[in-house]
């Protein structure tokens, strides 16, 4: 696990609810539990600070750190997501992206992260589609430099071929193995914290369990339900996370109230 990508999710599963700072004491503490160093954590924040995701501040407890407002709005989306809060409704409207992709590979290769994490898949090296509208794209196109046409598109085929449509822009039979395999790898780990463990270890296995979910943000689009097979992995999948992330919480946040506490005595 690295430790810029262990932050955002320390951020976003238990600092953001609780103003969203934390002093770089309790920022180390807090990582502790998942092997990563004290300077692996300082270089991360480091460079979260350069990409104006976190703010330098003052704190009663020593020098910390604050979301910045782009951040937040990036993790409350990322947990309304991972917790699923919202409905997923489809119009029968595909939001349609075509654009001129950046020429150099890395570059290419962000904006395909950017966009698989928006939601939308891709047809062709120049052509997106989401089956919801995402506000940010515009400004990441821009930031990123790229010339793009956008448009609202409805199939002519009906649920059929939108179906056939969603199968192209996605390997949805390997976003649904992808899914087993996270039960399969978790289900072990989880079975090990038991009413008997220390509040330290439920905090590591929760944070696993959680870092491991996150990653079904870049994979999957959270299609709605008529345009998944039948028998969807995720559906299974996202009840075992449910299910397990209630289980640890309350022994998670005991943790997490622990070491910010310390920090601030």
């Amino acid at each position: 696990m690295q430790a810029r990508s262990a932050l955002f999710d320390l951020f976003g599963d238990h600092l953001r609810p609780r103003g969203g700072r934390a002093p770089v004491a309790a920022l180390v503490r807090l990582l502790a539990p998942l092997g990563i160093a004290p300077p692996a954590v300082r270089t991360a924040v480091s460079r979260m600070v350069r990409q104006g995701w976190l703010h330098p501040s003052r704190m009663a407890a020593g020098p910390g750190y604050l979301l910045t407002p782009k951040a937040a709005r990036r993790l409350d989306e990322a947990a309304a997501r991972i917790y699923r809060t919202g409905r997923i409704a489809w119009d029968g409207k595909f939001d349609l992206l075509v654009l001129d992709a950046p020429s150099a590979r890395r570059e290419r290769q962000r904006l395909c992260a950017n966009l698989s994490y928006l939601g939308y898949g891709m047809l062709d090296e120049h052509t997106w589609v989401a089956t919801r509208t995402a506000s940010e794209v515009d400004g990441l196109l821009a930031e990123a430099g790229v010339r793009f046409e956008r448009f609202t598109a409805a199939h002519t085929g009906g649920t059929a071929g939108a179906a056939a449509l969603v199968r192209r822009a996605w390997n949805l039979a390997e976003i649904g193995q992808a899914y087993e395999r996270f039960v399969a790898e978790q289900r072990p780990l989880l079975a090990r914290v038991t009413v008997r463990s220390s509040d330290e270890e439920a905090y590591a296995a929760r944070f696993r369990l959680v870092h491991a979910w996150r990653g079904f943000l870049f994979q999957d689009p959270q299609l709605p339900p008529a345009l998944l097979p039948e028998r969807w992995p995720g559906t299974s999948a996202a009840t075992f996370f449910d299910r397990h992330a209630a289980r640890l919480r309350p022994a998670a946040d005991r943790y997490v109230d622990t070491c910010l506490d310390i920090n601030h005595r």
